[in-house]
C-alpha cells in the first residue's frame, strides 16, 4: 500500500477507507479482508470475470453437476467496473 495516498472518511453511519497501491504493485486486486481484528477477519471479492465466474459455478452447478449441465451455461463477461456501474454480457 502507499501510504500517502491512502484514506479514511468517517461519519455517522458510514466509514469508508481509500487504498492505494504502491509504486511496484500491479494488476488487479482479487480480494480483500475486513474486521475489527486479525482472528475475525471477513473476506470480499472484488468484481472481476474471474470472480464473477467462479461464484456462477458455485451458485449455478455444485460439484454434482453432470457434463450436460456444465455445457448448458451461460458464458458470463465483465466488460467494465467503474465506481459507478458494472457491465456484464451474457452469452
Amino acid at each position: 500500500l502507499a501510504s500517502p495516498e491512502t484514506s479514511v472518511s468517517v461519519s455517522a453511519r458510514n466509514a469508508a477507507v481509500g487504498l492505494a497501491k504502491a509504486s511496484g504493485s500491479t494488476g488487479p486486486w482479487e480480494k480483500f479482508c475486513f474486521g475489527l481484528d486479525a482472528s475475525a477477519l471477513q473476506e470480499r471479492l472484488f468484481v472481476s470475470e474471474e470472480n464473477v465466474d467462479g461464484f456462477l459455478d458455485a451458485v449455478l452447478c455444485p460439484s454434482v453437476c453432470s457434463q450436460s449441465a456444465l455445457e448448458s451455461q451461460p458464458l458470463i463477461e465483465v466488460l467494465d467496473v467503474t465506481e459507478d456501474r458494472i457491465q456484464i454480457r451474457l452469452k
